[in-house]
């Protein structure tokens, strides 16, 4: 009989990727797995695998049944070994479109939250004090504001479009992005260097690679303007967390909000916990009820399709099924 199995998940219940399996056939099966070694074992013989954030690894791969499919839960996949996948035959699946409207959102609130010194301000009333002058400043006017973006693809460009009509100025460095378009979006095409330096705000909205890996680390971070706040909606391995932590200690820089991090959840050691000016949510930018259910239910489209023969709806770009190497 056919297996599907998920690895992992934050759900509240999973209705939809159930009967999808059931209407196939198919055995179905789920686990809350957190390491390397709890996933291989769980997917064991599985012909779908669906995962959300715990790692598939090359042993897990190796052991699924033959002509299997992985299905990510998410817009990112770096949690899956697509060089396994690939050499294995298992085509890879990943749903990039369910929650843009909720990243750019959350993306949006933490700026705006940072840039009017909103969580300093609460602090300060709960403390007694009515300083808002001597809390807040320095405060520029959103119209003197630069927002720089690394890489400028759906969410970017919808966070440029939520703040774009309150006067902010917007600089982009992202290698992909002519200079039509960027004069079409109405922002300033520069280096990473560039952006890191001029930017008031840093919101960061690459994948996870070998190249932006630890980008943001203590060398930029010192090259950032004391004033200036840094925002990552994307993936946690962007930055270095503790000289993040240390710069903000120092007054490097004047504040961050995270939403994503290194290892999650975040660890009780974590020197991000103890430090001043940061905003901490738990990887929540995709959460909507909304979005919840488009995510499940896409997912469970995939699980039919994958059962019944057919192509996986949105197929990793490395992975092999988007080169058509597989059914």
């Amino acid at each position: 009989m056919m297996r599907v199995v998920v690895t992992d998940y934050t759900f509240p219940a999973l209705s939809a990727e159930e009967a999808a399996a059931r209407a196939a056939g198919a055995e179905f099966a789920a686990f809350q797995c957190r390491t390397g070694e709890e996933v291989a074992e769980a997917v064991k013989g599985a012909d779908v695998a669906v995962v959300q954030f715990a790692p598939m690894t090359r042993a897990a791969i190796a052991g699924l049944a033959p002509n299997a499919a992985v299905i990510r839960y998410g817009i990112g996949y770096d949690n899956i070994d697509l060089a396994a996948a690939n050499a294995h035959g298992v085509p890879a699946g990943y749903v990039p479109d369910y929650c843009l409207d909720e990243v750019a959102d959350h993306t949006t609130a933490l700026i705006l939250s940072l840039l009017r010194k909103i969580p300093p301000l609460d602090a300060s009333v709960r403390r007694g004090e009515w300083a808002a002058v001597k809390i807040a400043s320095p405060l520029p006017a959103y119209g003197e504001t630069t927002i720089g973006l690394l890489g400028l693809g759906q969410i970017g460009r919808a966070v440029v479009k939520r703040l774009a009509p309150s006067g902010f100025r917007f600089i982009v460095a992202d290698p992909a992005l002519d200079e039509a378009t960027a004069a079409g979006l109405g922002v300033e095409r520069v280096t990473a260097d560039a952006l890191v330096a001029r930017a008031d705000v840093l919101s960061l909205h690459v994948p996870a690679t070998p190249e932006t890996t630890g980008f943001v680390n203590a060398e930029r971070l010192s090259r950032m303007k004391r004033t200036a706040v840094l925002v990552n909606t994307a993936r946690g391995a962007l930055v270095d967390e503790a000289a993040l932590a240390a710069a903000l200690a120092s007054g490097t820089i004047a504040g961050a909000a995270l939403d994503v991090f290194t290892t999650e959840p975040l660890p009780a050691d974590s020197p991000l916990r103890d430090a001043p000016n940061l905003i901490l949510t738990p990887h929540a930018a995709w959460y909507s009820d909304a979005a919840i259910t488009r995510l499940q239910q896409l997912v469970a489209d995939d699980i039919a399709a994958h059962l019944a023969g057919r192509p996986l709806r949105r197929p990793v770009p490395e992975s092999i099924a988007a080169r058509g190497g597989v059914r």
